[in-house]
């Protein structure tokens, strides 16, 4: 079977933001197709499994525990289950990333 969600078919949204939970298409993979302008991210949050980054357009400043790091285009940043987690756009143009969740539904604790 071969699923295809058409952009032009999701609600109306305040964000540029996409949310994908896998589990209703028989996938084990969720994810946020991340659409930030200028000082825009997250609050600091923990899900029970592991996430991954792949920054495809923009730089972020990306915390993860006590560790913080920039990342641009083309980088990929992973972070282990429970560690808290935010990144920030602190670039000049949109801060597109790929946040990749290792689950079939997006579980996430926010922590501000």
């Amino acid at each position: 079977m071969v699923h295809v969600l058409r952009f032009a078919d999701r609600p109306p949204a305040k964000s540029r933001t996409i949310k994908f939970e896998g589990g209703p298409y028989g996938t084990g993979v969720s994810f946020f197709a991340v659409d930030n302008n200028p000082g825009e991210g997250p609050p600091l949050h923990v899900h029970p499994y592991s996430e991954t980054w792949i920054v495809k357009r923009g730089l972020g400043r990306f915390t993860a525990g006590d560790e913080v790091l920039e990342a641009g285009p083309n980088d990929i940043v992973v972070v282990g289950p429970n560690v808290p987690h935010k990144f920030l756009n602190i670039g000049t143009d949109r801060l597109e990333v790929l946040c990749i969740h290792d689950a079939p539904e997006i579980d996430q604790t926010n922590l501000e």
